[in-house]
C-alpha cells in the first residue's frame, strides 16, 4: 500500500498548488459578491421611493391618486413649481417628480384617460440604478387600481375601458444633462446596454483567448526548450516581446471577431425593435468618438497581453501555464459584471478606484461616457492604459533578460535551505 500512498500523495501535491487553489478561491469570492448584489436588489426594491408630487387638480380623483402615491413613500417636495420640485428631488437622491394636471379628474369623468406626468431623474444605467424606477412603475399601477375601485364603488357613469385603465403616464427623463421626452429610464438603460455590450464582450474574449495563448506558449516553449534557442539568437529582447504580443493580438482579434459575429446576430434576434433611437435626441457618437473607443480598446488589449507575458515568464511548463490564465480572466470579468449592475458614476469611491485601476474596464465604459459627452473620464482612462501598457512591456523586456525566464519558479528544497542557512551562520 505504501507505493500507492506515495503516488497518491505525489499527485495531490502536484495538483493542489497555489496556482490551482487561488483561482477557485477567487471564483468563490466572485460568486459570493454576486450573491451579495442579488441581495442588494431585494433591498433596493423594498426601499420606499424618494419622489416629489405636484397636484394641480382640485377634483376628488386626484386626491385618491395622491394618497396612493404617498403610501409608504418618502415625499421630499409637495409644491407647485416643476423646476423647484426637480431640484428638491435631485438633491435628496430621489427618482422622479410626479405632476397631476388640473384636468385630471375632469378627463376621467368624461371617459378620457387621465394623465400623470412623470419627470424621471436617472442616476445610472446599471441594473441596480433602474430598480427604483421599476418600483415607481408598480406604484403607478397601484394608483390605477385604487382609482378603478373608487369609480366602481361610487357608481360613476364611466365606460369600462376608462374604468379599468383610468390613467396613463407621460414620461420625461433627465440623464447626464440630457432631457429625453417620452422615454423611461428602463428604455434608456436597455438601449445603452444593447449598444455597448459588444465592447465589453470583445475585451473579455480577446483577453481570454490571446492571454491564454501567450501564457500557454511561454510554458510550452520552456517545456520544449525552444525558448532557450530563441534567446541565443542575435535578436533584441524587445523585438521578441513585441513579436509575441503582436502575434497573440492578431490571433485574439480574429477569434473575437468570429465570436462576435455569432453573438451580434444572437443579440439582435433577442432585442428585436425594443430599443429607442438615441440619435433623434441628439445622443450619438462622432467619428472621433469611435477613434477614442478604438484607442482605448487597443491599449487595453496591449496592456492585458503585456501582463499575460509577465505572468507567463513564471510558468515552469505547459501544465503550470494553464492555471496562470485565471487571474487575467477574473480581472476582465470583474469590471464587466460590476458595470452591468451599477453605473461607474454611482459606485462608491473605493470601488471606483478599484475599477479604474483595472485597465480592461476603460473600453467597457467608454462608449456610454462618450454618448453623453463625458470626455474627461475617457481621456484619463486612455492615459492610464498607455502608462499601464508601457509598464507591463518594460517589465516583460526586463524579465526576458533574467534567468527566471528559462528556469521559471523553482522551489527550493529543504536541503538547499539548510545549506544556505548554515553558510550564513558560518
Amino acid at each position: 500500500m505504501k507505493p500507492l500512498s506515495n503516488i497518491l500523495g505525489k499527485e495531490i501535491r502536484e495538483l493542489l498548488t497555489p496556482a490551482t487553489v487561488i483561482p477557485v478561491i477567487i471564483l468563490a469570492i466572485l460568486f459570493g459578491s454576486l450573491g451579495g448584489i442579488m441581495g442588494d436588489v431585494g433591498e433596493e426594491v423594498a426601499k420606499p421611493p424618494i419622489m416629489g408630487i405636484i397636484n394641480e387638480d382640485d377634483g376628488g380623483l386626484s386626491t385618491v391618486a395622491v394618497e396612493a402615491l404617498q403610501f409608504d413613500a418618502e415625499i421630499v417636495y409637495n409644491g407647485t413649481n416643476v423646476d423647484e420640485g426637480l431640484e428638491a428631488v435631485a438633491s435628496a437622491g430621489g427618482i422622479a417628480l410626479l405632476v397631476i394636471p388640473d384636468d385630471f379628474t375632469q378627463n376621467i369623468t368624461s371617459n378620457t384617460t387621465g394623465t400623470i406626468e412623470v419627470y424621471w431623474i436617472m442616476s445610472g444605467t446599471g441594473i441596480l440604478d433602474t430598480l427604483s424606477s421599476a418600483s415607481l412603475d408598480a406604484r403607478l399601477g397601484a394608483v390605477n387600481n385604487a382609482l378603478s375601485m373608487v369609480i366602481i364603488e361610487s357608481g360613476m357613469d364611466i365606460d369600462a375601458n376608462t374604468t379599468i385603465n383610468p390613467i396613463i403616464k407621460s414620461e420625461t427623463t433627465s440623464f447626464k444633462g440630457k432631457t429625453l421626452d417620452g422615454v423611461s429610464p428602463s428604455a434608456i438603460s436597455a438601449t445603452l446596454s444593447s449598444q455597448s455590450i459588444i465592447v465589453p464582450l470583445i475585451v473579455l474574449m480577446v483577453i481570454i483567448m490571446s492571454g491564454s495563448t501567450v501564457i500557454a506558449s511561454m510554458g510550452l516553449e520552456k517545456e520544449n526548450k525552444t525558448l532557450e534557442t530563441l534567446l541565443t539568437m542575435p535578436v533584441k529582447r524587445s523585438h521578441i516581446v513585441l513579436g509575441k504580443l503582436g502575434g497573440a493580438a492578431v490571433v485574439g482579434l480574429i477569434m473575437a471577431f468570429i465570436y462576435m459575429l455569432g453573438m451580434g446576430y444572437y443579440m439582435k434576434s433577442l432585442q428585436g425593435s425594443t430599443g429607442i433611437d438615441l440619435i433623434q435626441y441628439g445622443i450619438g457618437l462622432s467619428a472621433m468618438d469611435y477613434v477614442l473607443v478604438g484607442i482605448s480598446l487597443f491599449l487595453a488589449v496591449v496592456g492585458g497581453l503585456g501582463l499575460c507575458l509577465v505572468i507567463g515568464t513564471f510558468a515552469r511548463d505547459y501544465k503550470s501555464a494553464q492555471t496562470l490564465t485565471m487571474p487575467i480572466t477574473f480581472l476582465a470579468m470583474i469590471p464587466m459584471f460590476a458595470m452591468m449592475m451599477k453605473d461607474f458614476n454611482t459606485l462608491p469611491t473605493a470601488v471606483q478606484a478599484g475599477i479604474f485601476a483595472i485597465p480592461f474596464s476603460h473600453p467597457m465604459m467608454a462608449m456610454n461616457n462618450l454618448l453623453f459627452g463625458d470626455y474627461n473620464l475617457v481621456l484619463a482612462g486612455i492615459v492610464y492604459e498607455a502608462i499601464f501598457a508601457s509598464a507591463t512591456m518594460a517589465i516583460a523586456v526586463w524579465l526576458f533578460k533574467k534567468d527566471i525566464l528559462v528556469t521559471g519558479r523553482k522551489k527550493r528544497d529543504k536541503k538547499s535551505i539548510k545549506t544556505s542557512w548554515k553558510g550564513f551562520r558560518q
